[in-house]
């Protein structure tokens, strides 16, 4: 018997170990937080903020970093404003990080200008503290701060702030509105300064140039169409799908931003697995039957997996056909601007100029 043992072991060796499961590659993220002064001077910097957040989308969304798409995570403060509790210095964290981006619109639309004291100082340490900032070599991790008045009020210093921050390897950038002199005049210059950021400054009421493509209408009604593709699902799911028609419905009037919305609707950084059934299944996420809506609970395992396939496929390839018509749509505005004017400094401006340059040094490509 041990000799048939022994030939057995050596005829039949045992089997190899399996491989050990491979890591999935972690996106490189972008973390923005944007600090808005909401007193009451600030209603035409709130309605940049609205119109242009679709276009800085945009630009992150071309963003690579070793040929990955980074993932753009948006927070959203308001300061300065009577509203807001006295004890609180006039600050309130509007959204903590998330990837909802209609979520963030949503906000920004809710957003309302009233008189107040603007702690510069205070508001950047809010957000140092109280946001989770990643610690992680490969992201960036950026504050805009705008306002008009002088960056040293409140009882919180500035500079404490900001070294905070650049320990923590986060980027202030400042943003005035009004004139540059008067900026630098008010420390906003050196608040930027000190954290490694840029200053600029903006004219908060500039109505932004728009320049019309012929590629625009088809855009939009490709975007329309994308909202077909969504089934919701669960208790989130009715609150998602109103939400996006919403901040559709709020860009309706503003022909440009509208068509900036719908690219970003086609992009990796538009991600509803929250509440929607195609994202959810991409993102891995299992779904109890019961959160279905009851179209899908009626049918068997394999009409439900069919039938979101097919709706999986239609999103998919309206999203390259706008992929497509933006990328005709940018060479065209830039064959357009070379004939203009240089555009005056706005939020979307300085944001996307701000990501760009710090971007570069930490190894991301625009």
């Amino acid at each position: 018997m041990l000799a048939a043992l022994l030939t057995l072991a050596c005829t039949h060796p045992p089997a190899a170990a399996p491989p050990p499961p491979q890591k999935a590659v972690r996106k490189p993220v972008i973390q923005l937080a944007i600090l808005l002064d909401t007193s009451n001077s600030m209603d035409g910097l709130i309605d940049q903020a609205r119109t242009q957040l679709w276009r800085v989308v945009n630009e992150f969304g071309r963003a690579r970093k070793r040929g990955e798409i980074p993932e753009l995570h948006v927070a959203l403060y308001e300061y300065g404003n009577t509203r807001l509790a006295a004890e609180s210095g006039y600050i309130r964290q509007v959204l903590p990080f998330t990837t909802d981006l209609d979520l963030v619109s949503e906000e920004l639309f809710a957003l309302q200008t009233s008189g107040g004291e603007e702690y510069c100082g205070q508001v950047i340490d809010e957000s140092v503290q109280r946001l989770r900032w990643s610690s992680h070599a490969d992201d960036l991790r950026v504050i805009f701060i705008a306002g008009n008045e002088p960056f040293t009020q409140g009882n919180v210093d500035y500079r404490t702030a900001v070294a905070k921050a650049t320990t923590r390897g986060i980027i202030v950038n400042t943003i005035f509105c009004g004139d540059k002199r008067e900026g630098i005049r008010t420390d906003w210059g050196t608040g930027a300064q000190l954290a490694d950021g840029r200053y600029v400054a903006i004219d908060q009421n500039a109505r932004v140039a728009e320049i019309d493509t012929p590629f625009d209408a088809q855009i939009a009604t490709l975007g329309t169409q994308l909202n077909d593709t969504y089934i919701a699902y669960g208790v989130e799911g009715t609150k998602g799908l109103q939400r996006q028609y919403a901040q559709d419905a709020n860009l309706s009037s503003k022909k440009s931003a509208n068509v900036e919305r719908q690219i970003a609707k086609s992009s990796v950084n538009y991600v509803n697995s929250a509440w929607d059934v195609v994202d959810a299944k991409k993102a891995g996420k299992s779904i109890e039957i019961s959160d279905l809506p009851p179209a899908l609970r009626s049918m068997t395992p394999a009409q439900r997996e069919a039938y979101i396939g097919k709706i999986a496929k239609e999103r998919a390839a309206l999203q390259k056909r706008i992929a497509e018509l933006d990328a005709e749509r940018r060479k065209y505005i830039a064959a357009q601007q070379k004939d203009l004017p240089a555009a005056q400094n706005t939020l979307d401006e300085a944001i996307v100029g701000a990501v760009r340059e710090a971007g570069r040094k930490r190894g991301f490509a625009f």
